[in-house]
Protein backbone atom coordinates (compact mmCIF):
# COMPACT_ATOMS: atom_id res chain seq x y z
CA UNK A 1 0.00 0.00 0.00
CA UNK A 2 1.17 3.77 -0.55
CA UNK A 3 3.20 4.79 2.27
CA UNK A 4 0.88 7.98 2.83
CA UNK A 5 -2.20 6.33 2.52
CA UNK A 6 -0.88 4.03 5.64
CA UNK A 7 0.11 7.16 7.90
CA UNK A 8 -3.03 8.54 7.00
CA UNK A 9 -5.01 5.32 8.10
CA UNK A 10 -2.52 4.68 11.18
CA UNK A 11 -3.16 8.20 12.78
CA UNK A 12 -4.83 8.44 15.74
CA UNK A 13 -6.30 11.29 18.25
CA UNK A 14 -3.25 10.57 21.31
CA UNK A 15 -4.83 12.32 24.39
CA UNK A 16 -1.95 11.39 26.87
CA UNK A 17 1.41 12.11 25.48
CA UNK A 18 4.69 11.34 27.40
CA UNK A 19 6.88 14.76 28.78
CA UNK A 20 9.80 14.44 26.71
CA UNK A 21 10.34 17.18 23.82
CA UNK A 22 9.70 16.97 20.31
CA UNK A 23 13.36 17.55 18.44
CA UNK A 24 13.31 20.92 17.21
CA UNK A 25 14.35 18.92 13.38
CA UNK A 26 10.58 16.70 13.45
CA UNK A 27 8.86 20.42 14.45
CA UNK A 28 10.40 22.01 11.57
CA UNK A 29 9.63 19.57 9.17
CA UNK A 30 6.11 19.57 10.58
CA UNK A 31 5.89 23.86 10.00
CA UNK A 32 7.35 23.26 6.89
CA UNK A 33 4.29 20.88 5.85
CA UNK A 34 2.34 23.31 7.97
CA UNK A 35 2.77 26.30 5.55
CA UNK A 36 2.91 23.90 2.23
CA UNK A 37 -0.76 23.01 2.57
CA UNK A 38 -3.36 24.47 0.04
CA UNK A 39 -4.97 27.65 1.06
CA UNK A 40 -7.45 30.07 -1.32
CA UNK A 41 -5.90 32.50 -3.25
CA UNK A 42 -2.35 31.48 -2.00
CA UNK A 43 -3.78 34.38 1.02
CA UNK A 44 -1.62 32.66 3.52
CA UNK A 45 -3.78 34.36 6.24
CA UNK A 46 -2.90 31.58 8.86
CA UNK A 47 -0.67 32.06 11.83
CA UNK A 48 1.20 29.23 13.90
CA UNK A 49 2.34 29.86 17.36
CA UNK A 50 4.26 27.10 19.08
CA UNK A 51 3.96 26.70 22.29
CA UNK A 52 6.58 24.37 24.49
CA UNK A 53 7.22 26.45 27.47
CA UNK A 54 5.87 24.36 30.37
CA UNK A 55 4.69 27.61 32.75
CA UNK A 56 2.70 29.09 29.25
CA UNK A 57 1.51 25.75 29.07
CA UNK A 58 0.13 25.50 32.28
CA UNK A 59 -1.18 28.57 32.56
CA UNK A 60 -3.49 28.24 29.30
CA UNK A 61 -4.51 24.68 30.65
CA UNK A 62 -5.71 26.22 33.83
CA UNK A 63 -7.80 29.47 31.85
CA UNK A 64 -9.13 26.79 29.55
CA UNK A 65 -10.37 24.65 32.74
CA UNK A 66 -11.91 27.85 34.42
CA UNK A 67 -13.68 28.77 31.18
CA UNK A 68 -15.17 25.23 30.59
CA UNK A 69 -16.52 25.51 34.30
CA UNK A 70 -17.98 28.97 33.57
CA UNK A 71 -19.73 27.37 30.38
CA UNK A 72 -22.93 26.03 31.51
CA UNK A 73 -21.62 23.14 28.77
CA UNK A 74 -22.93 19.86 31.08
CA UNK A 75 -20.10 18.02 29.67
CA UNK A 76 -17.34 20.27 29.65
CA UNK A 77 -18.25 21.38 33.17
CA UNK A 78 -17.92 17.81 34.26
CA UNK A 79 -14.70 17.39 31.91
CA UNK A 80 -13.35 20.25 33.94
CA UNK A 81 -14.26 19.48 37.28
CA UNK A 82 -11.63 16.03 36.90
CA UNK A 83 -8.67 17.28 39.08
CA UNK A 84 -6.91 15.07 36.92
CA UNK A 85 -8.12 16.32 33.58
CA UNK A 86 -5.35 17.89 31.50
CA UNK A 87 -6.72 19.48 28.54
CA UNK A 88 -3.33 19.14 26.54
CA UNK A 89 -2.81 15.78 27.58
CA UNK A 90 0.55 16.66 28.87
CA UNK A 91 1.71 17.47 25.67
CA UNK A 92 5.15 19.21 25.47
CA UNK A 93 4.10 21.23 22.30
CA UNK A 94 1.29 22.73 20.85
CA UNK A 95 1.09 24.57 17.85
CA UNK A 96 -1.94 27.41 18.20
CA UNK A 97 -3.10 28.20 14.68
CA UNK A 98 -4.47 31.48 14.42
CA UNK A 99 -6.71 33.34 11.17
CA UNK A 100 -7.64 36.81 10.03
CA UNK A 101 -10.96 36.29 10.14
CA UNK A 102 -11.61 38.94 7.93
CA UNK A 103 -9.99 36.90 5.06
CA UNK A 104 -12.02 34.70 3.02
CA UNK A 105 -11.69 30.78 3.40
CA UNK A 106 -9.19 31.67 6.33
CA UNK A 107 -10.86 28.54 8.19
CA UNK A 108 -10.94 26.02 5.54
CA UNK A 109 -7.08 27.07 4.87
CA UNK A 110 -6.01 26.51 8.12
CA UNK A 111 -8.10 23.40 8.63
CA UNK A 112 -5.66 21.94 5.55
CA UNK A 113 -2.58 23.42 7.46
CA UNK A 114 -3.30 21.20 10.33
CA UNK A 115 -4.12 18.10 8.79
CA UNK A 116 -0.85 18.56 7.26
CA UNK A 117 0.56 18.90 10.69
CA UNK A 118 -1.32 15.51 12.16
CA UNK A 119 -0.20 13.77 9.69
CA UNK A 120 3.66 14.74 9.24
CA UNK A 121 3.06 14.23 12.89
CA UNK A 122 2.51 10.57 12.38
CA UNK A 123 4.65 9.85 9.64
CA UNK A 124 7.66 11.06 12.34
CA UNK A 125 6.15 8.17 14.94
CA UNK A 126 4.61 11.45 16.76
CA UNK A 127 1.36 11.66 18.35
CA UNK A 128 -1.18 14.36 17.89
CA UNK A 129 -4.63 16.08 18.88
CA UNK A 130 -6.10 18.82 16.96
CA UNK A 131 -8.64 20.51 19.54
CA UNK A 132 -10.99 23.29 18.58
CA UNK A 133 -12.12 23.51 22.27
CA UNK A 134 -9.53 25.23 22.87
CA UNK A 135 -11.54 28.44 22.04
CA UNK A 136 -12.17 28.39 25.48
CA UNK A 137 -8.47 29.45 26.53
CA UNK A 138 -9.37 33.09 25.04
CA UNK A 139 -13.20 33.36 25.89
CA UNK A 140 -12.56 35.82 29.25
CA UNK A 141 -10.21 39.06 29.46
CA UNK A 142 -7.12 36.91 30.97
CA UNK A 143 -7.30 34.88 27.48
CA UNK A 144 -7.21 38.09 25.52
CA UNK A 145 -4.09 38.66 27.27
CA UNK A 146 -2.26 35.39 26.65
CA UNK A 147 -2.97 35.96 22.95
CA UNK A 148 -1.28 38.75 23.28
CA UNK A 149 1.77 37.40 25.38
CA UNK A 150 1.93 34.66 22.96
CA UNK A 151 2.05 36.81 19.94
CA UNK A 152 -0.47 36.22 17.59
CA UNK A 153 -0.64 38.64 15.28
CA UNK A 154 -3.82 41.62 15.82
CA UNK A 155 -6.89 40.63 13.82
CA UNK A 156 -6.40 36.95 13.79
CA UNK A 157 -8.23 34.38 15.85
CA UNK A 158 -8.51 31.38 17.02
CA UNK A 159 -8.92 28.44 14.53
CA UNK A 160 -7.97 25.46 16.64
CA UNK A 161 -4.71 24.21 18.30
CA UNK A 162 -2.79 20.66 17.74
CA UNK A 163 -1.02 18.89 20.80
CA UNK A 164 2.07 17.00 19.84
CA UNK A 165 4.47 14.85 21.67
CA UNK A 166 5.34 11.07 21.56
CA UNK A 167 2.32 8.81 22.58
CA UNK A 168 2.02 7.55 25.93
CA UNK A 169 -1.24 5.56 24.79
CA UNK A 170 -2.38 3.39 21.39
CA UNK A 171 -5.88 3.74 20.91
CA UNK A 172 -7.59 1.62 18.68
CA UNK A 173 -9.32 2.51 15.30
CA UNK A 174 -12.62 4.30 15.97
CA UNK A 175 -15.61 2.82 13.81
CA UNK A 176 -16.34 5.01 10.90
CA UNK A 177 -19.90 5.21 9.13
CA UNK A 178 -19.92 4.13 5.93
CA UNK A 179 -23.40 5.76 4.64
CA UNK A 180 -21.63 8.80 4.73
CA UNK A 181 -20.64 9.01 1.21
CA UNK A 182 -22.69 8.81 -2.58
CA UNK A 183 -21.87 8.31 -5.94
CA UNK A 184 -23.42 9.80 -9.05
CA UNK A 185 -22.14 8.43 -12.16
Amino acid sequence: MNETIEVIKRRRSIRKFKPEQIPDSYLQEILECAILAPNARNQQKWHFTVIQNREVLDKMANIMKENMLKSGIGFLVQRAKDPSFNPFGGAPTLVLITADKKARFAEIDCALAAENILIAAESLGLGSLIMASTEFVFASEEGEEVKKELGVPEGYEHVCTIALGYKDENPPVRPRRKDVVNYVK
